[in-house]
């Protein structure tokens, strides 16, 4: 993972257009691009946080700034998983916010050219199965990431939500 965060960190800003961190939850890939990660970094100890929906697990202490943390799986209503040692966090900077996301495993830092790049079908399913989140289909070779918006991770009044705890 070390070679990973490397390779993300020293690519110059110019230099990340059309990449993507991509990860798995479960048997799909997703991709999320790679100007919002910060950091990938192990599971560690969560704080609850009372009130919150269920998929925001609570909070962690990342270097002295407290983090909110999203188990993804839970928010694209998948089935709940037990953490392992390949279980990792990325944070992610979202506008004003910054939040940890709970994920199954990191495959791959990818370029995806927007070529390579096309709208999810319209099914009318969209709203109500997590896929109000994907913001398009990748293609890499002859398989599929689902591109996450970030900004559709976060719905306004959960943004205000987490500012205010």
């Amino acid at each position: 993972m070390e070679d990973l965060l490397q390779e993300i960190f020293e690519s110059e800003e110019d230099t990340q257009k059309d990449k993507y961190l991509i990860f798995s939850i479960g048997k799909e890939s997703y991709g999320i691009d790679i100007k919002y990660v910060i950091e990938i970094i192990g599971i560690e100890p969560i704080t609850e946080v009372l009130e919150l929906p269920n998929y925001i697990r609570g909070v962690i202490n990342l270097r002295g700034k407290i983090i909110p943390v999203m188990d993804v799986r839970l928010k694209f209503k998948k089935e709940k998983k037990e953490y392992d040692d390949r279980t990792c966090i990325i944070v992610v900077e979202i506008g004003s916010i910054c939040i940890g996301l709970i994920i199954d495993r990191v495959l791959e830092v990818a370029n995806i050219d927007k070529n390579n790049i096309s709208p999810q079908p319209k099914t009318g399913y969209n709203k109500d199965n997590g896929n109000k989140y994907i913001k398009g289909i990748g293609k890499i070779k002859n398989e599929i990431r689902l591109l996450i918006d970030c900004h559709k991770l976060l719905e306004e009044d959960e943004i205000e939500e987490l500012k205010n705890n």
